[in-house]
């Protein structure tokens, strides 16, 4: 009798530990309801996630065709990538086992080819549909429109897959993984072509110009919870996320 007693509370505090281990994961990543999918011109399926009044691509683009067909030219070679003025891609540390989980890195000039990145009915958001979007997730105007680091938690509500980014301020957060969004520490390319920051921080290109050399764009670091506004070098390869037309 005294066996069987012992046998449920083993019984009962595994299944208790089982259900902390559950609820835990759920409030590092939870799981947010997604859209239809989408498909880019290779055939490349995406989640898509509402946010606001906006509908986003929940995973990274790692299309290698222009809309038109015309491939983007992949680069892997640093001189070349140094040089190029056009639009090309690569994945990161030339490593195509890179490519499923994080999604290609692109330069700016493939971002606003007019042979379109994007397939019908989506493209690159402007710096002020980030914004937008930023809003839609806490921020105040003011803030939105401001440089640096900006905001309270919207980087953690923004970032997805606690397991790929490094220990920190991020992943840390309550909220985090909270909008679907799902974003992954997947590094960027530097305008040398050297690649750098894998794990700790991923780089978003917006299609709006801002210098006669830079470009505006997002970045989410592992140490902190807030979205990071700023200007890119158009030779860098950064990460490509679509918003709904």
């Amino acid at each position: 009798m005294r066996l069987k007693v012992k046998i449920k509370l083993i019984a009962r505090t595994i299944l208790l530990v089982i259900l902390q281990i559950v609820a835990f994961s759920c409030e590092k990543d939870p799981v947010s309801p997604k859209l239809e999918r989408l498909t880019d011109i290779d055939g490349n399926e995406y989640q898509t996630i509402q946010i606001g009044d906006q509908v986003w691509m929940a995973e990274n683009l790692k299309v290698t065709h222009f809309r038109n067909g015309e491939a983007i030219p992949h680069l892997t070679d640093e001189v070349e990538w140094y040089r190029l003025s056009t639009g090309a891609y690569c994945e990161y540390d030339n490593n195509s086992e890179n490519l499923e989980i994080y999604g290609c890195l692109y330069n700016w000039f493939a971002v606003i080819d007019i042979r379109n990145i994007a397939p019908e009915g989506w493209h690159v958001p402007t710096d002020e549909e980030w914004k937008q979007m930023e809003i839609s997730l806490g921020l105040s105007q003011s803030e939105a429109d401001t440089s640096g680091f900006r905001g309270t938690d919207q980087g953690s509500q923004l970032a997805g897959k606690a397991s790929l980014w490094n220990e920190g301020a991020l992943v840390n957060n309550a909220v985090f993984g909270s909008s679907g969004f799902a974003s992954l520490p997947g590094g960027y390319r530097g305008f040398a072509g050297n690649f750098y920051n894998m794990g700790s921080n991923t780089y978003f290109w917006s299609a709006t110009h801002s210098h006669r050399d830079s470009a505006a764009g997002r970045t989410l670091s592992y140490d902190s919870a807030s979205v990071y506004r700023s200007n890119g070098g158009k030779r860098f390869g950064f990460s490509v996320r679509l918003v709904k037309d």
